[in-house]
């Protein structure tokens, strides 16, 4: 059997308790009501309620005040008077295990998770891509996961998209068409997420969230506070990452069915955030998870300004409500004043749409599930007080907090192992090694080339010259062949004048000289 939880005095009789039943809890609920109303203190009566029995809690802080969690709270003349009117004698005082995270590592310890566990639906949505630029997201993953190349860090992912984009062309038969325009898109918004720190959530070690899921030596729940003061200027990152936690969960978690308690109890505030431009795909995901997770033994509840941020879907499935005041200024706060009293089963004592505009601040609109499991008739009370400070804690203490932590060392150092980013610089460099060998090949063969060709060069300029030579040396023979032509002639032109003037001497007379002129005239002419 569970346990009821006090949440609420009755306004028309402060005797009367409003509660909330432990068993049912994992119903899930809705804290609705106008900046101002209340809401952080029903936020936190809650989340003390089930950490007292057991139930771990996970909220965000978005303004840094849910903190007070953490340490017990002080009586003062207000409080008193405010107890005195609910017939609460005292209250107990008490602090609360409170574990302190941070998606930026500043004010907690922190938070991490893979780039492949996020998924590209998540991701796509966190970089706010269109339908197109989503499925050229979803090929890259799936690229990633056929060619065995791990997506853990951003630099993961962005070194895989510039691998993608570079092969594109190869990847087009298997994967359909990878549009340089997309992927320069995806390019773009990475680089946008990651001016906003986006970047410090993936990582390794990534979150185990089992240690979300822990009590402490008094068998109380551990509050897992989220430091979202500066994650709100990152709204989609924000509402990605408890959207992520959800779907992890839900994936984690075994069936268990109804149990006296919840496992755990998930505060999602600003939940608008979670709705607000979400695709089809990702609208049925989310109201897939709200619907199946009760039965991990998770409770969700959303909170926030207005009942009309939720889709009816998902509110028609929230069993236990707290409504604070809305007001109705404009024809859209009436609309939203009538659909808050229209999701209540009517309470004959008074009108719940005048109700909801009369509120004051710390009282509420109650209807939680009945034992049986059905909505009990809307009552208006007055919220219980809380038993931690309202003070937010200061700097040093969640530093001191934080240093006592059961993770504390666990998640504060990254872990950055192999991954896409150094397969693909091995690959990087492999190319440049085989481009680096094939172009020294190629130098080789030309310098061969060069070589062959000089030799050949060398070699035919010494035949040429050989040629030369032999020629010149062939001119000198014939040259000396002529001359010595020339010579036997001379000699024996010289020895037949010898001859011929000897003869003539010999004849003598004029005889003589005439046969002389005769025979030789050509040779010494006329006297």
């Amino acid at each position: 059997m569970g346990t009821p939880l006090v949440i609420a005095k009755k306004t028309t009789d402060t005797k009367q308790e409003i509660v909330l039943h432990s068993e049912l809890a994992n119903r899930h609920g809705l804290i609705a009501g106008a900046t101002g109303t209340g809401k952080t203190v029903t936020l936190k009566v809650l989340a003390e309620s089930f950490s007292r029995i057991g139930v771990p809690v996970f909220l965000a802080d978005a303004k840094g005040d849910v903190s007070s969690l953490a340490k017990a709270g002080e009586s003062n003349p207000k409080f008193e008077e405010r107890i005195k009117s609910l017939n609460i004698n005292s209250i107990p005082f008490a602090a609360f295990p409170v574990v302190f995270w941070d998606l930026f590592g500043e004010q907690g310890h922190p938070i991490r998770t893979t780039i492949s566990e996020i998924g590209p639906l998540l991701l796509a949505r966190m970089l706010n891509l269109n339908d197109t630029q989503e499925g050229v997201l979803s090929a890259v993953f799936r690229i990633a996961d056929d060619q065995g190349l791990l997506l853990i860090d951003f630099k993961d992912l962005k070194a895989m998209i510039s691998y993608v984009s570079e092969h594109a062309a190869e990847f087009k038969a298997d994967y359909g068409n990878l549009s340089p325009a997309s992927l320069g898109a995806i390019q773009r918004n990475l680089l946008a997420l990651a001016d906003q720190g986006g970047d410090q959530f993936f990582g390794e070690p990534a979150l185990d969230l089992m240690d979300f899921i822990q009590t402490d030596a008094q068998g109380h729940g551990h509050i897992n506070l989220l430091a979202a003061d500066k994650l709100m200027n990152t709204p989609k990152l924000y509402a990605t990452f408890l959207l992520w936690m959800l779907s992890e969960l839900f994936e984690q978690l075994p069936e268990v069915g109804d149990l006296d308690k919840p496992k755990l109890v998930f505060f999602f505030d600003e939940a608008h955030l979670l709705f607000d431009n979400a695709s089809p795909t990702l609208q049925e995901k989310i109201e897939q998870v709200v619907r199946l997770i009760r039965s991990k033994g998770v409770g969700i509840y959303f909170v926030t300004q207005n009942p009309l941020d939720l889709p009816e879907s998902v509110l028609g499935q929230l069993g236990n409500r707290i409504q604070h005041a809305l007001r109705a200024f404009t024809p859209k706060d009436q609309k939203a004043v009538k659909t808050a009293a229209d999701t209540f089963r009517p309470n004959p004592e008074f009108k719940v749409q005048d109700a909801i505009t009369e509120l004051a601040v710390g009282e509420a609109l109650i209807s939680c599930l009945d034992e049986k499991g059905t909505p009990q008739m809307v009552e208006r009370g007055w919220v219980m007080p809380p038993y931690s400070s309202f003070n937010p804690i200061s700097l040093e203490e969640r530093r001191a907090f934080m240093a006592q932590s059961v993770v504390a060392g666990v998640y504060d150092q990254v872990l950055d192992r192999e991954s896409a980013f150094e397969m693909l610089q091995q690959k990087i460099e492999q190319r440049q090694q085989h481009a680096a060998q094939a172009e020294l090949a190629k130098q080789q063969a030309k310098a061969e080339e060069a070589y062959a060709k000089q030799v050949a060069k060398e070699q035919e300029a010494l035949a040429k010259q050989h040629a030369r030579e032999q020629e010149r040396l062939a001119r000198e023979q014939q040259k000396q062949t002529e001359r010595a032509a020339k010579q036997r002639e001379k000699l024996i032109q010289d020895t037949v004048g010898t001859f011929a003037k000897s003869a003539a001497r010999s004849l003598g007379g004029t005889t003589g000289q005439k046969i002389v002129r005769g025979l030789l005239g050509s040779l010494f002419g006329k006297r």
